[in-house]
């Protein structure tokens, strides 16, 4: 079960992330698509504040730099 609801979870992520760049405009796929990564912040915080009892502050940070980490990480791979 716990499996399934992982999987399902990163399904979920991974194509919202996808889809806004199926608009032909690049500039308003780009702003769709930072909008889709804020919900999911948003969401994720408070799925921790909710099940793993931390404050939603302390959760949306740790999420917010978590995410932040990646985007570097992804924006070297990218440009190297």
């Amino acid at each position: 079960m716990r499996g399934s609801i992982t999987g399902a979870g990163t399904f979920i992520g991974g194509i919202l992330h996808t889809l806004p760049f199926l608009i032909p405009t690049y500039h308003t796929a780009l702003v769709a698509a930072v909008v889709v990564v804020g919900f999911e912040l948003l969401t994720l915080a408070w799925l921790r504040y909710r099940f793993f009892e931390t404050s939603f502050f302390r959760s949306f940070v740790t999420v917010t730099l978590g995410g932040a980490a990646i985007a570097a990480v992804s924006a070297l791979v990218g440009s190297a």
